[in-house]
């Protein structure tokens, strides 16, 4: 007897649940989504749906055999995109953007990061696909094939956009003007969907490619006179106090603020740091600002004044842009400037990158003797590095600015036992277990490289400034943390825990706390100040963090930000002094400076409209509409 078309199974039908019901899985077990109420609950069920029954509709129109290779296909593709959300979330805390699949040159470097990251139960998020494809292999009748008319296939597709007018309805009741108004993923994602996210950040995608050429100097107009009205004059002590000074600049890789003064199995986590900091400026309120870029935005940040992109990394999308970099200017002043980083010279696109920075030399991989013995995770020990890099300090041209790059204390923290200067934290997280150790280790070689510079004659000729890149805790570990801290991660404690050290050292001059809210957008304005090289004709962001009259103040990438008072994170006001949420209105007046200066940088990078600015001409310059 003849199977009824309706008895077999519809091949779309089952595609469709099974990675809906897969999706949602993903949402409530591989990410932290805060979910506030029901209706936020019923939007992240339903969100995926309406793409889905788009995209498998469009099989509707093929014949058997087209059909059940293009769902089979597709399906493999929609889980790949979820799982590889997964895996870079699980480090990042994040979503990924179209830019950082373009930073494919960094993933023969990432080793054994990624490995890490990657379980053997991981094949679950494959398991529709799997499923699919062996009910077409045993059982092919079992997956039914009929014709449809234009009735049915309009009706389905009707159903399809109901469900995303129902689905965009209630994510604008939840968050009115959501696609333009947030910086957060997050949002994005428990709103409309982690696949309509995608479609959305390639609409922001085709949007800035096309911005540059659009692009024209009228717009910086409105940012330069931003810029003028908020600069600050630098303080007359320190204005010059390094002036002729060699610039020994840097990056702790991975090193947040509270591992400094702070013991770990009763002992101490950073005690060359901690007796440094005795001698130095030590600002203990200051902030990474860091998006996607991680290390390559904080130099971006660093190096410009400028905040990184929201998505991706400068270093990668807009490496051809015209900047205004400290190497630059430090040129045109006299110094000889270099970076040094012993990993490849195109890990971070760093080798066109620092050419638009201005950098004179870049100090890569081959200028370094390269073992095993001397290897670990991601490349050579941050001693090793250090030490070998002072012979090329003693080669440079005098005055010199010079940036270093550490390596050691990266994801996943992997030291062998004789590097170990303190055992690891006793948690049931790996991760932060080996974190203190590695950060143990950073100090040591810290010490070692100041101890050296001493010895060679370079320590009393040169500023050393040392700061955190970005974090190297997630939010992903916030259980073991509030066990090493002893107190509940909430999102204000999140936020104060993307502090990073920054330690200014001036040869004869006393160590001091400053406790002004700043971050590595500060840094530019502080360094230029402190070598007597004025910034008031600069499109800079930040101010100098020795200024008298500066306000307390950093926005991180994610639109939070951070007051003398105050934080606000994730729409919510937190009173400093409490720890509580407070009246939101006590945020408002600082609400429209975070949005404007993330807006006007994003504007600057994705116009590059620097190519525009006349510097000597400063905030009395013209813009023309259009390039020379």
């Amino acid at each position: 007897m003849k199977t009824p078309k309706w008895s077999k199974a519809s091949i779309v039908a089952i595609a469709t649940i099974l990675l809906w019901l897969k999706t949602y899985i993903a949402y409530k077990t591989s990410f932290d989504i805060k979910i506030e109420n029901w209706r936020q609950e019923i939007i992240l069920f339903i969100n995926p749906l309406s793409f889905l029954m788009f995209i498998f509709g469009i099989s509707l129109f093929m014949k058997e055999k087209n059909q059940k290779r293009y769902v089979l296909i597709t399906s493999f593709i929609i889980s790949a995109v979820l799982f590889a959300n997964v895996v870079f979330y699980r480090f990042f805390n994040d979503f990924l953007t179209i830019p950082v699949l373009f930073q494919t040159s960094n993933m023969s470097d990432l080793g054994s990061s990624v490995t890490e990251l990657i379980n053997f139960s991981d094949l679950l998020y494959f398991a529709d696909f799997i499923i699919l494809a062996v009910l077409l292999k045993i059982k092919p009748k079992f997956m039914g094939y009929r014709e449809y008319s234009k009735v049915d296939r309009r009706a389905f597709f009707l159903v399809a956009i109901a469900i995303a007018f129902f689905n965009l309805g209630m994510a604008e009741t939840e968050r009115p003007q959501l696609l333009t108004r947030t910086f957060d993923r997050e949002m994005l994602v428990k709103n409309i969907g982690t696949y309509n996210y995608h479609l959305y950040d390639a609409f922001l995608q085709s949007k800035s490619s096309a911005q540059r050429a659009m692009a024209d100097g009228s717009e910086l107009a409105d940012i330069d006179n931003y810029v003028r009205a908020n600069y600050l004059p630098p303080d007359d002590k320190m204005f010059g106090a390094a002036k002729g000074k060699n610039v020994i600049l840097i990056s702790m890789e991975s090193t947040q603020n509270f591992v400094i003064n702070q013991k770990v199995n009763g002992q101490e986590i950073t005690p060359f740091l901690n007796d440094f900091i005795k001698d130095s400026y030590y600002f203990d309120n200051f902030y990474h600002q860091t998006g996607q870029g991680k290390t390559s935005d904080s130099e971006f940040l660093v190096e410009n004044s400028l905040y990184p992109l929201s998505r991706g990394a400068v270093f990668f999308t807009h490496s051809g842009n015209e900047f205004t970099a400290t190497p630059e200017i430090l040129n045109k002043n006299g110094y000889y400037t270099a970076s040094l980083h012993a990993n490849n010279k195109s890990f971070w696109n760093r080798d066109i990158m620092y050419q638009s920075l201005g950098y004179q030399r870049f100090y890569s991989l081959p200028d370094y003797e390269v073992t095993e013995e001397n290897s670990v995770g991601w490349g050579m020990k941050d001693v090793d590095f250090l030490q070998q890099s002072v012979q090329h300090l003693k080669e440079m041209p005098k005055p010199f600015y010079s940036k270093f790059i550490t390596l050691t204390n990266h994801f996943p923290f992997e030291l062998s036992e004789e590097d170990r200067f303190i055992q690891p934290y006793t948690s049931d997280d790996k991760t932060v277990n080996n974190y203190f150790p590695t950060v143990r280790y950073q100090d040591e070689a810290l010490k070692l490289f100041v101890q050296k510079l001493k010895d060679e004659g370079l320590y009393e000729d040169s500023i050393i400034i040392l700061y955190g890149d970005h974090y190297g805790i997630s939010e992903n570990h916030n259980k073991a943390m509030s066990e090493y801290l002893g107190k509940e991660i909430t999102p204000f404690e999140s936020t104060q825990l993307q502090k990073v050290p920054l330690i200014v050292h001036i040869p004869g001059q006393k160590g001091k706390t400053i406790s002004t809210v700043g971050g590595q957008i500060d840094i530019k304005p502080t360094i230029l100040h402190l070598l007597g090289i004025d910034t008031k004709s600069d499109i800079d962001f930040g101010s100098d963090l020795f200024s008298k009259d500066r306000l307390d103040f950093a926005v991180l990438r994610d639109g939070s930000f951070i007051t003398k008072d105050r934080v606000f994170t994730r729409e919510t006001c937190y009173d400093k002094a409490t720890g509580e949420p407070t009246d939101k209105n006590s945020c408002e007046p600082y609400m429209e400076k975070a949005k404007n200066e993330l807006e006007y940088s994003d504007k600057i990078i994705y116009g590059d409209l620097l190519r525009f600015y006349d510097k000597s001409a400063g905030s009395k310059g013209s813009f023309p509409k259009s390039e020379e």
